[in-house]
């Protein structure tokens, strides 16, 4: 998320503090006299002036200002878009601004009040509500409609998860889940011969991995992507962590608590040790100290240089519905691009240029968001492919402002402490429902609704 979800450095762990503090940020701006939901709907749209949209841009020399968080290794695969898409552009110049992730969230909207903002950016497709209930970000409905972009040519979740209140607010980029890494001579060691699918599988491969003397062959982390963990596996108990339109917490369901003892379990069971700090599941299996781990498909370039030999395939279904957290990178675009007539149609020039062009985007290791482009081959052969295959299992948080402070501030320390055995996931996962109930309230009042 990171997240890429970001990649991983600190730019993720960032991200949850940089979603609390946005949402701090832009609730003491409608406090101090911004503008309001109803009024944020009004905005966007085409310029006075602006023709229609006909895949070329013919206007004078135009700069756009593209702000994005790509700080990591998908960091060179972005700016060789932007050059090239600069190179067969005379009249459009697309100037990079990036940012870590926690600073880009903080930063965009203080920018855009003074004017000084991106023309255009991405950001993750958690953020857009947030942002497009502050009017920081603008629909793009017409410019989806003129650049002929439809849910046909997306899976429902990923379009869908670009919307708020009825508008869209962002074209979507790519999507990137979680997934399943393995230790290729681990598993040689221990006669696994198949990556394993369900519970059964999965625990067999883990008594398998510890007899061949793997003692801690599954490293269940406290913090980052503990949640993400989480989430899938509610996801695949029949179970959400919030109400379809986000309006209450269902956080201590029977399947949420059924779901966080299935990872303290991993502990208690002795294949994981009792303490993983963040990010150490990552190091150790990297290292060669644990068998497998569940991160995001942005660390396959990482571990492309790592030395090791290593597999990927999709998170086992421990429950009974096939479903895996994911998140998108999508593209959104500012009033001071929007009120441009020139800017808004170069802006919608580069959007259609850079979705036509996400299978180069691939490189970066995420999966492209348009079936027209992996249905070309934009995909093939590369590590995300398999995991691509079950795109349609892909599973977004609802497209809700200031929900990110509530998973940040309530859910993930309630799976900390449950992970690290201090609370029972029954207790933990009451308080989170009590605080986030809390928080979705606050939002309510900040945000409108």
């Amino acid at each position: 998320m990171r997240t890429t979800a970001p990649r991983r450095d600190r730019t993720r762990r960032g991200l949850a503090a940089g979603a609390a503090t946005l949402t701090a940020v832009l609730a003491l701006a409608a406090c101090g006299g911004g503008t309001t939901p109803e009024e944020a709907a009004q905005g966007g749209g085409a310029p006075e002036g602006a023709g229609e949209f006909t895949g070329e841009y013919d206007g004078p020399a135009v700069e756009l200002s593209y702000w994005n968080g790509f700080t990591g290794g998908d960091g060179p695969f972005m700016q060789s878009l932007v050059d090239e898409f600069n190179a067969e552009h005379e009249n459009i110049t697309i100037t990079p601004n990036t940012i870590q992730w926690a600073d880009f969230y903080q930063r965009v909207p203080a920018a855009v009040n003074a004017g000084e903002g991106p023309d255009v950016g991405v950001m993750h497709v958690d953020q857009l509500s947030t942002n497009a209930a502050r009017n920081v970000i603008v629909p793009l409905d017409e410019v989806a409609e003129a650049l002929e972009l439809t849910e046909d040519d997306f899976t429902a979740e990923v379009w869908e998860a670009g919307t708020y209140d009825d508008q869209r607010y962002g074209i979507p980029l790519d999507v990137h889940s979680l997934a399943m890494y393995y230790n290729v001579e681990h598993f040689e060691a221990a006669g696994i011969t198949e990556p394993p699918t369900d519970e059964a599988s999965f625990m067999a491969a883990l008594d398998a991995l510890q007899e061949a003397g793997y003692e801690d062959p599954f490293w269940m982390p406290s913090l980052w992507p503990s949640h993400l963990m989480f989430l899938t596996l509610l996801w695949q108990n029949g179970g959400a962590p919030y109400g379809a339109d986000g309006s209450e917490a269902t956080l201590s369901s029977p399947e949420a608590v059924e779901a966080l003892e299935w990872q303290r379990m991993i502990v208690d069971e002795g294949y994981s040790p009792s303490d993983v700090a963040i990010d150490s599941q990552y190091v150790a299996f990297k290292n060669g100290e644990t068998s497998i781990t569940w991160d995001g498909i942005w660390q396959i370039n990482d571990l492309e240089g790592s030395g090791m030999e290593w597999g990927i395939a999709p998170v086992p279904t421990i429950f009974d519905e096939a479903a895996v957290w994911a998140s998108s990178h999508q593209f959104f675009m500012t009033r001071q691009a929007s009120e441009d007539e020139n800017k808004y149609a170069a802006a919608q020039v580069f959007i259609a240029w850079m979705s036509e062009h996400s299978a180069e985007w691939a490189g970066a290791a995420m999966i492209p968001a348009r079936q027209s482009v992996r249905d070309e081959g934009g995909l093939e052969g590369t590590f995300q492919e398999p995991i691509a295959e079950l795109i349609e299992d892909m599973r977004f948080l609802p497209s809700v402002p200031g929900l990110g402070t509530v998973t940040a501030d309530a859910l993930e320390p309630a799976i900390a402490e449950a992970v690290l055995g201090s609370l029972e996931p029954g207790a933990a996962l009451e308080r989170a429902q009590t605080q986030g109930a809390e928080l979705i309230e606050q939002n309510r009042e900040s945000f409108g609704g």
